[in-house]
């Protein structure tokens, strides 16, 4: 997650109140949606942006999760994401995402 997003992602949450948020992540690499799964949720790990030390507890779902992909009209889901269920690698995706929720958030 770049410096300028994780700014964007704070100001949201001081203006809307953390629990009033849910992430949605699109990326194409287990890695890296985990990261920024985790620098939502517990802070930046690389200490370089406006999330290091900040622990905003924002719960982070990447777009393929099931939780997700059940809240998108059908129609909708198939024009714009189904076809990259063919190409990422979505259990990896879904293991690690699912995976730093677990172990880093508290709600």
């Amino acid at each position: 997650m770049d410096l300028e997003n994780q700014k964007r992602v704070k100001a949201l949450a001081e203006e809307y109140g953390n629990e009033s948020i849910v992430v949605i992540l699109g990326g194409a690499d287990a890695e890296a949606s985990g990261l920024i799964a985790e620098t939502v949720i517990a802070g930046d790990p690389a200490f370089a942006g406006a999330l290091t030390g900040v622990q905003l507890g924002l719960p982070a779902y990447h777009i393929l999760e099931p939780e997700i992909k059940a809240e998108i009209d059908p129609k909708v889901y198939e024009e714009n994401i189904a076809m990259m269920e063919m190409v990422l690698e979505v259990d990896d995706i879904i293991s690690e995402v699912s995976s730093i929720r677990k172990q880093f958030l508290k709600t």
